[in-house]
């Protein structure tokens, strides 16, 4: 009953994600229904409270914060774990725009630097950084995305048009979108005690061609968020950030010598439980909201305010 990790809808065309299941819906919109299932290292490794609830909200208190940049796909949100979206066609690649050197996965900067790569994504980085500090400016470093089972790859800035991955002029704009978000959420995390280390964006083109901001944005799954006021304190101790994002589990799992090949280790209780309080903190902190708390089972909520909102027929 606490957690959403499958989900029965009378709709067809069923898409199903590692988080995230959507169906098409009539003029050209699509519903997104976003699970309490958690990802990482390209696997579902478990479920956690709230989590649904706090991804699909906060992208939506977002979105609406980053409309003056870019257009988005957001149209409306008639349950807490479900939007209503402009159907679009996907870019083949995901623009992860980075701001401090640092995480634990085989794409991450710090993972790459700490081997000693140097020449990253099409940018040279100097010698002598340190993890977790920032970087002398925000990098946008792509990656394409990985098909089920497969692990996302890094792709350099300029290849990303140079190989037909997406046409010049549209990648063009996406660039300098993301850079333009990131510097938005950065301001905007700091006013709530945050620091935004990193965070990823997806691109798509509706039917008019018409490039929208699309997926989910500044979310803890999507971000690595750190809090500001130990953060100086850590470093100086030698310690990582404390964070609102999923890195806990990230190291979790490394702890255990997984490495995203292969089933994943059954994590002990006390890490989702850590989850859902950093999850449900950061979402309260940015919003100044609170959690829908819910009595019953999640499918039965979500099934009624579809129906009240006409997304799936009444069944009387």
């Amino acid at each position: 009953m606490r957690t959403l990790t499958e989900l029965e809808l009378p709709l067809t065309g069923r898409s199903s994600g590692k988080v995230r299941e959507s169906w098409p819906l009539p003029d050209g919109r699509r519903l997104l229904v976003t699970t309490d299932r958690f990802s990482a290292m390209d696997r579902v490794v478990g479920a956690a409270v709230h989590k649904g609830q706090v991804l699909n909200r906060l992208a939506a208190w977002w979105f609406e914060r980053v409309g003056d940049l870019v257009d988005h796909h957001l149209v409306t949100v008639p349950d807490p774990n479900c939007s209503i979206v402009t159907d679009v066609v996907p870019l083949p690649v995901e623009v992860i725009v980075r701001g401090h050197i640092t995480g634990s996965t085989s794409t991450s900067l710090w993972t790459l630097y700490e081997r000693g790569d140097r020449h990253l994504y099409g940018h040279t980085l100097p010698d002598g950084l340190r993890a977790h500090e920032p970087l002398p400016s925000p990098l946008v470093t792509p990656t394409t995305k990985a098909r089920s089972g497969g692990h996302d790859e890094p792709v350099g800035v300029a290849e990303v048009a140079a190989t037909g991955l997406v046409e010049s002029d549209t990648w063009d704009r996406v660039v300098d979108v993301a850079r333009s978000l990131f510097d938005r959420a950065a301001k905007l995390a700091a006013e709530a005690g945050l620091i935004l280390a990193d965070t990823k964006y997806e691109f798509g083109l509706d039917p008019d061609g018409r490039l929208l901001l699309i997926d989910e944005i500044h979310t803890p799954d999507s971000s690595r968020y750190w809090v500001a006021a130990t953060y100086e304190e850590r470093l100086a101790a030698g310690l990582a950030p404390e964070s609102h994002d999923k890195e806990p589990v990230r190291l979790a799992l490394r702890e255990l010598g997984f490495r995203g090949d292969g089933p994943a280790p059954e994590l002990p209780e006390n890490t989702w439980t850590e989850t859902t309080r950093r999850y449900v903190e950061l979402f309260e902190s940015l919003t100044r909201q609170r959690i829908i708390e819910t009595t019953g089972p999640l499918e039965d909520r979500i099934t009624t305010n579809l129906t009240d909102a006409g997304v799936i027929p009444s069944c009387s």
